[in-house]
């Protein structure tokens, strides 16, 4: 029998992929360090406006600053410079470049590439006060600061009945998942959140400030829409909005034993992409293996969620194939638009948005459909990984089908996202105890996993935000040579110096 209890730990199970776990950033060794740190705030300090403020590990703000996810991303920061305009960041870059230390735009801290280890006695130059939201005169677009965070823009679109595809956990902010694709839950209305993406104003790698768009710096535009992290740091964005026009949602969730997994992802798969067919726009569906709750022996669960714009009575033809499989556990409820994030643990005050000192690691694969025999292998491996390493038995595989059509509508040229023709999304995230030796075995089992999902003549596509940070520049850019081309030209032209390297940068 599963109590209330038991369906919400599980959900919070999974909601772990989407939302993380923020873990304090490595502080910079004293002696380095404090170097750099008094350099910092001797030399920079007169540069920068007077509502700029620089922090140094002594003072609170700065352990603040540098929460981060998951404890297995730690880049080291000497300070925090925490902007107060656009000229602020530009005087940041600058003097990083001139002193020679790295430095990385930080907002929510939810990145979780390996790559940010890789940064030592740097400086965060925290974003979070460029936070503005101006809807423009027709109401058909908002210039947000590059601080602003999905719960923030959710609710002051909403006072104005507007909307705007924002991720699915609203701790997270806007434009992280934007510059490297964005999937989201309004994409069957809107597409990916960086096809909304109207003009970025941006500091580049010398520390100057410009403006991208269609006709300012097109080639630039192109790629941040994609690879966005490579190229420089958004101070301002232009961004699609739109009228609400569906506010209440219905989400439901069915639990499964294994005993159900073939029949499961069948229905799933007419549902969605299987035979070339298109998923309907309202409906998102999330699918997990997740430890059992009751603990011991029992098999890893197999969970649904359905995540659908519209009423309970038109998501009965979503529903009831599924309630007619006869799951352990099914949970049902209509929300506002609003409210949905909270309703299912994904808010602000949910606990997967507090913070604690979990390491997370994801490793992505895009497919185009179900394949119900690999399925089988990777359940098996998963449930090796829990029943051999019980420090993981937090972690979750996911599969994830979004709606497609409106991605798939935006020429697959036009940006440097690379991967429209992928409508799943599936990827192990493995949430443990920190430790190097549990370091090791979630890259061993996300290594094994990927292999198992991935036939042998099939290329990796690793979705940008969700990468782990071995893979090569083709598996996250794309494979096209023009393509390679293109991005390889704009960073040399752009970032010669590979400063911005902090972020799956190409190479």
């Amino acid at each position: 029998m599963f109590t209330v209890k038991a369906v919400l730990f599980l959900l919070n199970l999974y909601i772990h992929l989407i939302c993380g776990i923020p873990h304090l950033s490595k502080r910079a060794p004293e002696s380095q360090g404090a170097s750099i740190a008094n350099q910092i705030q001797r030399d920079l300090g007169s540069r920068l406006s007077p509502g700029a403020m620089i922090y140094l590990a002594h003072d609170s703000p700065y352990q603040y600053a540098n929460i981060r996810w998951s404890a297995a991303q730690h880049p080291d920061f000497a300070a925090v410079i925490v902007p107060a305009i656009d000229g602020d960041v530009a005087a940041a870059v600058r003097h990083a470049n001139r002193i020679n230390i790295p430095f990385l735009a930080v907002n929510r801290g939810h990145g979780t590439t390996i790559d940010m280890n890789n940064l030592q006695h740097g400086l965060n130059i925290y974003l979070r006060n460029l936070n503005s939201i101006t809807i423009a005169p027709d109401g058909k677009s908002a210039t947000m600061g590059g601080g602003v965070y999905g719960d923030q823009v959710i609710k002051y679109l909403a006072a104005d009945g507007k909307i705007a595809a924002t991720g699915s956990c609203t701790c997270t902010s806007v434009l992280g998942p934007a510059l490297g694709g964005g999937f989201n839950r309004y994409q069957g209305f809107r597409g990916l959140m960086t096809d909304n993406i109207l003009s970025l104003t941006l500091v580049t790698a010398n520390g100057t400030i410009l403006t991208t768009s269609p006709t300012q710096n097109p080639d630039l535009f192109w790629a941040m829409r994609g690879a966005g992290h490579n190229f420089g740091i958004v101070t301002s964005f232009e961004y699609r909005i739109f009228e609400d026009e569906t506010p209440v949602w219905w989400v439901g969730s069915l639990i499964f034993g294994k005993e159900g997994m073939d029949d499961v992802f069948r229905v799933l798969g007419e549902f969605n992409v299987n035979e070339g067919g298109e998923q309907d726009r309202r409906v998102t569906f999330y699918t997990v293996f997740a430890a059992d709750s009751e603990g011991g022996d029992a098999e890893p669960l197999l969970i649904v969620w359905i995540y659908f714009a519209g009423s309970a009575f038109d998501a009965l033809a979503y529903i009831q194939p599924l309630l007619a499989l006869n799951p352990k556990k099914s949970t049902n409820q209509s929300v506002l638009y609003t409210e949905l994030a909270d309703a299912v643990g994904t808010g602000m005050n949910s606990p997967v948005c507090s913070h604690s000192g979990t390491s997370a690691a994801t490793f992505p694969v895009g497919w185009k459909e179900y394949d119900v025999q690999t399925i089988h292998q990777v359940y098996d491996l998963y449930a090796e990984l829990l029943s051999q390493h019980p420090d993981f038995k937090d972690s979750v595989m996911q599969f994830e089908a979004y709606p497609m059509a409106q991605v798939r509508k935006v020429k697959e040229g036009s940006t440097a996202y690379a991967h429209r023709e992928n409508g799943l999304l599936v990827s192990l995230l493995a949430l443990y105890n920190p430790s190097s030796a549990n370091d090791n075995i979630a890259h061993d089992y996300g290594t094994k996993i990927r292999k198992a999902l991935l036939p042998q003549e099939q290329q990796l596509n690793a979705y940008v935000n969700y990468a782990y940070g071995d893979e090569t520049t083709e598996m996250i850019y794309g494979y096209e040579p023009w393509r390679l081309e293109k991005l390889r030209g704009l960073k040399k032209e752009w970032d010669p110096r590979g400063v911005f390297g902090w972020y799956h940068p190409i190479r």
